[in-house]
């Protein structure tokens, strides 16, 4: 091929790749994964958000739930997909502060594979427990695990999960014995608490409707302060454990490589649709508090997480089981 004519074939080539690139985006449907099963909260906040952004978008946005060791399955996911901003993680904040402290050996980097995108939700941890337990009170059912060491047990969304944390976080403090039970998720443990084959557990707030109807009791918020929507129920600093903290902040992350300004327009759209109304009564469903912020404030927080709950897991001991 004369030289003229390569020149030309390139330059077509490099235009097309150039129409290619400058395509707005979104140009098709995304993907949110969710690494929790159906019902818990990630799921619970993920739907309404993903129904909204496709409003926002003009873009359908799927939900696909992955769940699996403590939400490193899902995280995994996300983390080896194109970093093209069409596949996104909706996650507690565990699987980047807690999960590497717990396995030893992750599938993906929490610090370099995983890229914060937008937070979307402080996520507080109720202390409820079976209508069974005679205890009507933070302060009673305290006295009554301490009397009875070994003889219940808890549940959680899988070990090292924040309802994990906050059981033994708890448990320590009081100097209490009790079992952990962990599940694929939040969803199933609150199945078993409302059956009673566990009893008592941290939700982190799809129970509190049951706690409304009498099926649970609630005790305590596992948070520095009180809870906006429940403001009758006292935190467990309250009640004698000075500074218990078990707040994780929920959000969306994206993979590695996610060109600057698409991260920033998803950043405003998640932004955008955490003033709309089904998000709010999403995340007022589960009793959190909104947590709309810049992507700098969200990755601060994501950092300190991991230095309080690194440092508390290292000192109990806790493994990925």
């Amino acid at each position: 091929m004369p030289i003229t004519r390569r020149l030309l074939a390139a330059a077509v080539l490099a235009c097309a790749s150039l129409g290619a690139w400058a395509q707005p985006f979104p140009s098709k449907p995304l993907k949110l994964v969710v690494n929790f099963p159906p019902g818990g909260a990630a799921d619970v906040m993920g739907r309404a958000l993903a129904q909204q952004l496709s409003t926002q978008l003009g873009q359908q946005v799927v939900v696909e739930n992955k769940p699996g060791a403590n939400g490193n399955l899902g995280a995994d996911s996300v983390a080896k997909s194109p970093g093209d901003g069409y596949t996104l993680l909706m996650s507690s904040g565990g699987a980047m502060t807690v999960n590497p402290f717990l396995y030893s050996k992750m599938p993906f980097d929490a610090d370099k594979d995983l890229v914060p995108v937008a937070s979307v939700a402080r996520v507080l941890v109720y202390l409820a427990a079976h209508p069974s337990v005679p205890a009507n009170t933070a302060q009673e059912f305290i006295a009554y695990l301490k009397a009875n060491p070994g003889k219940l047990s808890y549940g959680s969304a899988g070990s090292g999960s924040s309802p994990h944390l906050a059981g033994e976080m708890f448990l320590r403090a009081i100097g209490a014995q009790a079992a952990h039970v962990p599940y694929k998720g939040a969803a199933p443990a609150l199945t078993d608490l409302l059956g009673g084959q566990i009893q008592f557990m941290f939700d982190p707030g799809p129970g509190l409707r049951h706690a409304r109807d009498g099926k649970l009791k609630l005790y305590a918020v596992g948070s520095p302060r009180r809870s906006s929507q429940l403001p009758d129920t006292p935190t467990l600093a309250e009640v004698g454990l000075a500074g218990f903290d078990a707040d994780t902040v929920f959000g969306v992350y994206a993979p590695a490589g996610v060109p600057a300004p698409v991260l920033a327009q998803l950043h405003g759209e998640i932004n955008k649709a955490l003033a709309a109304g089904p998000v709010v009564e999403a995340v007022r469903t589960i009793a959190g508090e909104m947590a709309l912020g810049s992507r700098e404030s969200f990755i601060e927080r994501q950092n300190k997480d991991r230095e309080r709950f690194g440092a508390f897991i290292r000192q109990a001991g806790i493994k990925a089981e």
